[in-house]
């Protein structure tokens, strides 16, 4: 497949198999749940009244305290399947994604993925069906008090009521694609202000987009900033990689250790730092780059984007950041 066909297909929300690594994977060990991971999967389910599902905690640490319905990733599950059990178990009700609204992470061994959803079926728990998993669930139309657990999903609920009147990015939902490790790939541009653009890919064995694993010292997304240093250490410190979102995530789950990793296809944009200084520290005047930095590593290459709908997509995607957000909880 044409490079800039796999830049198509991942704008489309799709995916493909990650099938090998080009940085960070000697500092990066495969993905097991409950050993070098740990996914929590969070329900935003909204009434006709826009009032939200709440449920009551059991556990004794936050004892009748309230949240979203939330919980971890079990052995063997993909994120879906996840999130419809810990919604049945907690509030009684059947639930289908409508999208997932926001990623957060603190390094690739804790990530949170926040889905906004409906309801399909079931009932509400009542206080009689209280159990281990939760005394009970309600409706909260987020002016009563309430003691929450933790302020933490105020921000939640509001993303959720956001992406309900004006969806900023496409429906996003996990693709059925297996992977070991927690992975980025990375769709990295450069544009320079007459617009042209560039990608930087990997040369072998044909041309594709580089794919580097999270290590658990720094944000997921920093896997972006390693691909950056090993391609052109030189021009690495005059640069901002900045990851805008993800365009699709690939998940499976089904084999334990083996396919519990997660790859987040992001689009990543290289910006050189306006700001230059010389060797006494003063600011210096900034000439705006016409070029991407050069590539000192022989394994990637930059290629100029020459389908001028593609262009225009990813810019579009630039300006508006609408994508599906990831946001380092570091």
């Amino acid at each position: 497949m044409e490079v800039e066909e796999q830049v198509e297909v991942l704008l489309g929300g799709q995916g493909s198999e990650v099938t090998t690594c080009d940085t960070g994977l000697e500092q990066s060990k495969p993905a097991t749940l409950r050993k070098s991971v740990t996914y929590i999967v969070c329900g935003v389910i909204f009434n006709e009244k826009e009032e939200v599902l709440m449920v009551q905690e059991a556990k004794q640490d936050c004892y009748k305290q309230w949240y979203l319905p939330a919980g971890r990733v079990e052995v063997g599950e993909n994120l879906e399947e996840a999130l419809k059990r810990e919604v049945r178990e907690e509030a009684g009700f059947d639930c289908e994604p409508i999208s997932l609204l926001l990623i957060q992470e603190q390094g690739p061994q804790w990530i949170r993925f926040v889905f906004l959803s409906k309801v399909t079926g079931g009932s509400i728990k009542t206080p009689s069906a209280a159990d281990q998993e939760s005394l009970q669930a309600s409706w909260w139309d987020r002016q009563s008090p309430l003691p929450l657990r933790g302020r933490d999903i105020l921000r939640l609920i509001d993303c959720g009521l956001k992406y309900r009147q004006d969806p900023w990015h496409p429906v996003t939902l996990p693709l059925d694609l297996s992977c070991r490790h927690v992975v980025q790939r990375l769709v990295l541009v450069f544009t320079n202000a007459a617009q042209h653009m560039w990608l930087l890919l990997v040369k072998a064995p044909q041309l594709r987009l580089p794919t580097a694993a999270a290590v658990k010292t720094h944000a997921v997304t920093w896997a972006a900033n390693m691909v950056v240093q090993d391609a052109m250490p030189s021009a690495y410190y005059e640069q901002y990689v900045n990851t805008l979102g993800v365009f699709s995530l690939q998940h499976n789950g089904r084999q334990h250790g083996k396919t519990d990793g997660v790859c987040f296809n992001t689009l990543v944009t290289l910006v050189p730092d306006r700001v230059q200084r010389d060797e006494d520290g003063e600011t210096v005047a900034c000439v705006e780059a016409c070029q991407p930095p050069p590539v000192e590593n022989p394994r990637y290459v930059w290629h100029e984007i020459q389908k001028p709908s593609l262009r225009e997509k990813l810019l579009e995607k630039m300006k508006n950041t609408s994508l599906l957000p990831i946001h380092s909880l570091y």
